[in-house]
């Protein structure tokens, strides 16, 4: 149970220390040094990562566009074969097996609009089981991994509606 705790915690807060989390879960420091190395070990824990919000960036170009990917299962492999094709490209930063129209959906990152197309086009189009493609490029952030970025956010301290008779 203390994993799934730990787990938790560095999700909301990826700065957490052992320190830190031994002494919220009221454990020893070791054992959480331990439980966590363990976790890296087998790929639960896969990174510690920032959340940034890229609509104050202003500096920092970037894309991003949600490719859906309508894709024709291998045999004896399914879908894994083609999923680790475009999942091992650099400008997919995630991707899932999904339900609908489509079978995968990808978030990809580029520095235009133009360079996430031709990455579509040259890339993901062109797999073999890959049948159709559908781009939906992010206008706007408002939250990520659970973080509000603030875009869109009201400067007002009470954000509940204003119900009148």
């Amino acid at each position: 149970m203390i994993n799934q705790e730990i787990l938790e915690l560095l999700e909301k807060d990826a700065r957490l220390t052992p320190k830190d989390l031994s002494e919220i879960l009221n454990e020893d420091e070791a054992k959480v040094r331990e439980d966590i190395a363990q976790m890296e070990q087998d790929k639960i824990i896969c990174g510690y990562h920032t959340v940034i919000n890229y609509n104050k960036a202003l500096r920092y170009e970037k894309t991003m566009a949600f490719i859906e990917v309508g894709a024709r299962p291998m045999k004896d492999k399914g879908y894994d074969h083609t999923a680790n094709i475009i999942a091992g490209y650099p400008e997919v930063n995630s991707m899932y097996l999904i339900t609908g129209d489509h079978d995968f959906i990808c978030l990809v990152e580029g520095k235009t609009m133009f360079e996430v197309c031709q990455f579509v086009s040259d890339k993901i189009a062109c797999i073999e089981d890959v049948q159709s493609t559908k781009t939906l490029f992010v206008l706007k952030q408002y939250k990520q991994n659970g973080v509000m970025t603030g875009a869109g956010k009201s400067d007002h301290k009470d954000d509940r509606l204003v119900v009148s008779y």
